[in-house]
């Protein structure tokens, strides 16, 4: 049975794709084959796995869609910085790792080795007495560590009631657990994803705090870059909203793109829970070429 095509422009109707989800390849709670299965359960046609600073999880999620019948999109969402604030990139990728992102996700693990001594150095400073082998405690493996370890380790600790808190009080932008140091420029993730063959979307704009003449000017940088997309809706969100970011897209000629980022069954979040998108001229994400495919056919 061929998968059904997404359709070419944002109508409002419900959507059955999601481009940003996360497994235990990077700060997920769930196996890449067992997010793929949930993604299946709840009528998704289409998903895009994208695990912090890697794509270990991409082989795996690959034979279950097979299974599952789901059509998957490589991906991985990078780490950068721009102008002091931690800004990340998703990479949706049909070709897989390749070209200049190859050695670019191996320098990104190595950049999160040295980015969690640093982090465990400033939260022992606040009371977490061993804080990298509490941090590696909550992440369960030898994946790299981010910093939803260090936030699950203080809760863990009893130094803050939850997650929020924690991100509120220690890791959250311009934090003592905030390090930033390590990761690339934007612009250098950006190249990355493109040398691959891939589409470069910025993840959740909206989330960062910043006004929108400072997001306009992200907006600009990105685009300049080379980027060609953003998250026009991330999990939920107010749609008067969506629909001023949408204006912003489109006086930059960025398409649309949709993702709950998901980490873990439970949250207010789930694979394809999202707000819905207002109807926008803002063209989604894939109907651009490199993502040839995945959209129906236009109306004659």
């Amino acid at each position: 049975m061929p998968m059904p095509a997404l359709p070419v422009r944002f109508e409002g109707d419900p959507l059955t794709i999601d481009l940003h989800m996360h497994s235990t390849a990077s700060d997920g709670t769930l196996p890449p084959a067992d997010l793929v299965a949930l993604c299946r359960a709840r009528g998704l046609t289409h998903m895009a796995l994208t695990d912090h600073d890697t794509m270990a999880g991409i082989a795996e999620a690959q034979v279950a869609a097979q299974r599952e019948g789901i059509q998957l999109i490589p991906g991985t969402e990078l780490s950068t910085q721009w102008r002091g604030v931690n800004i990340h990139v998703v990479g949706l990728l049909p070709d897989g790792p390749c070209g200049a992102l190859v050695p670019g996700l191996a320098a990104q693990a190595e950049a999160r080795e040295q980015r969690s001594w640093r982090i465990a150095e400033r939260l022992e400073k606040i009371g977490l007495g061993d804080a990298l082998a509490r941090a590696r405690e909550q992440a369960g493996s030898m994946r790299p560590l981010g910093r939803p370890d260090f936030a699950r380790a203080l809760v863990a600790a009893g130094l803050v009631p939850d997650i929020g808190t924690a991100f509120k009080k220690h890791l959250g932008n311009g934090k003592a657990g905030d390090i930033k140091a390590h990761w690339p420029f934007l612009s250098t993730a950006v190249a990355w994803i493109l040398d691959a063959g891939g589409v470069a979307v910025l993840a959740h704009p909206l989330c960062h705090g910043l006004t929108r003449r400072k997001r306009g000017l992200l907006l600009d940088d990105f685009a300049a870059a080379g980027g060609q997309a953003a998250e026009l809706v991330s999990g939920f969100q107010n749609a008067d909203v969506t629909r001023d970011l949408a204006r912003q897209l489109q006086e930059r000629g960025l398409t649309g793109s949709v993702g709950s980022d998901f980490h873990f069954p439970g949250g207010h979040l789930a694979p394809g829970s999202m707000s819905p998108v207002p109807r926008t001229a803002t063209p989604p994400v894939w109907t651009h070429p490199r993502l040839a495919g995945l959209a129906a056919p236009a109306a004659a």
